[in-house]
């Protein structure tokens, strides 16, 4: 087991959802009894709704006072039997290899976070007992869907002539599957943001994310479309999946089938083989070939793109310009984590992904995730690939010293901060509802420097044309690396 000492538990619960959203398996956070657990909840939340397996460990204060209102004296299976799908605590006379393989278990079945309690005396007593896995103990969901579901599915896609895919973060593991079945449709691969880097952006098929944080690519090759095929998708309203579209819906969870609005046909079942099940069920259709059309919108984009990659009103960089940047240097192999916040929106909209998984907190939309997210990222890797934080300065302050972290375990974390001196998501949304923007301004420091004074690389940028010398320096130094963009809030 590797250790990685964060400095706050909120990080830690972050870094270790992150873990479970990169890998499906579960890294354990812990924290002290009171506060320190009680710290960890927003990140444990996090993991709950974007179903990530996480361990959690609480210390406790010793059973002799446990109840009587000593000091950090809490009823912490009470207070995370909500965030937990489990919870259990250890005892004395507890067989503790036991409730360990348990909460692995449990961790990976539910997708969610199991809890252990470890009373102060617990902690100190040595353990006989021989370590136990969670081999033998797992469950596993439907591998293929029923038959007349099939048959039904398969009936719809081969009388479509312009279908599309959405897929989800549950058809991460199916891009293989996926992709063939796009190929032999000609149909388009429009992605929702959580699943962003599933389909490369430059794929013939690839579309892009669809909805709030998408590319006006994705929307309009769904409203052309006579038939939607969405894989592993929550329909989240930020997503905006057509209701009013014939919809054949896969999704391993049977209560994620039609949970919004009616659909069409419904297959429980992994993404993967079901997908293969439909390439299989399919001869002829009268699917037209839309790569012509994705070709077309993509253009259009582009040009959209490089235009406001101009914009310059010398009051900071743009946003299209910051991910232009960025989507010409990142490297293929690259994780990114990103932060909640108009950052997060542009990020969607302007970069443009060569296959590079994005982790994000999704369903919660927690501020603060992206640096500590990096962390887990990292762990979860290896060191093996870089790792690519894209923050606003609003998140990045809440968690600010986890830069000491990565400058203390020599984590080469990659960092792009956005900072526009305010939350500015907050202000766009105060806009929007025709109150004025109040409270919504931050004083900062020289983010660059505070980098340098942790003993990680600053660097500074305030022009557009700083900054291919500035995302080189950044992917070429060693170390963590802080790359301060000066942003104009008005061009997101």
């Amino acid at each position: 087991m590797t250790y990685i000492g964060i400095r706050h538990e909120g990080a830690a619960a972050f870094a270790a959802s992150a873990y479970g959203k990169l890998t499906g398996r579960p890294a354990a956070c812990f924290a002290i009894a009171g506060p320190g657990s009680t710290n960890m909840l927003t990140g444990l939340y996090d993991a709950k709704l974007d179903r990530a397996p996480v361990v959690a460990i609480s210390g406790q204060v010793p059973s002799t006072v446990l109840g009587r209102g000593a000091f950090q004296d809490l009823d912490l299976s009470a207070v995370f039997r909500d965030v937990a799908a489990w919870t259990s605590s250890i005892h004395s006379g507890s067989d503790h290899a036991e409730p360990a393989a348990l909460a692995v278990k449990h961790a990976l079945d539910a997708r969610g976070v199991a809890h252990l309690v470890l009373p102060d005396e617990v902690q100190v007593q040595p353990s006989e007992e021989a370590p136990a896995h969670p081999e033998g103990r797992l469950s596993t969901s439907p591998a293929r869907p029923d038959d007349a579901a099939l048959a039904a599915a398969a009936d719809l896609l081969r009388a479509a002539r312009r279908p599309v895919i959405i897929a989800g973060h549950g058809a991460v593991d199916a891009r293989t599957e996926l992709l063939a079945l796009a190929d032999a449709l000609g149909a388009p691969v429009l992605t929702t943001f959580r699943a962003k880097g599933l389909v490369p952006d430059t794929h013939p098929l690839g579309a892009g994310v669809l909805g709030r944080s998408g590319t006006p690519v994705a929307s309009w090759l769904m409203n052309e479309s006579d038939l939607l095929l969405v894989v592993g998708a929550s329909f989240s309203n930020h997503t905006g999946i057509a209701a009013y579209k014939p919809i054949v819906q896969i999704d391993d969870d049977r209560a994620a089938i039609g949970r919004f609005h009616l659909v069409t046909v419904g297959m429980v079942a992994e993404a993967a083989p079901a997908l293969a099940a439909l390439s299989g069920a399919l001869d002829d259709t009268k699917a037209v070939d839309q790569r012509p059309d994705v070709a077309a919108r993509w253009a259009i984009w582009r040009a959209e793109k490089a235009r406001r990659v101009a914009d310059d009103r010398g009051r900071g960089v743009s946003a299209a310009a910051v991910f232009d940047a960025l989507s010409r240097h990142l490297p293929h192999d690259a994780v990114v984590t990103v932060d909640v916040g108009n950052h997060a929106y542009s990020l969607g909209r302007y970069l443009e992904s060569a296959g590079q998984p994005v982790l994000m907190s999704g369903y919660l939309g927690s501020i603060g995730f992206g640096y500590p997210a990096a962390l887990g990222a990292w762990a979860a890797v290896g060191g093996a690939r870089p790792v690519v934080a894209v923050t606003g300065d609003g998140g990045f302050g809440q968690y600010a010293t986890e830069l000491t972290t990565a400058v203390k375990y020599g984590i080469p974390i990659k960092h792009v901060l956005l900072d526009n001196h305010a939350l500015g998501k907050i202000a766009k949304e105060q806009r929007a509802g025709d109150f004025p923007v109040w409270h919504t301004s931050l004083v900062n420091p020289d983010w660059a420097a505070y980098a340098r004074l942790c003993g990680a690389t600053g660097i500074r940028v305030e022009r557009r044309d700083q900054l291919d010398a500035a995302m080189t320096a950044m992917f070429t130094v060693d170390g963590p690396v802080l790359l301060c963009v000066e942003q104009d809030p008005e061009l997101l």
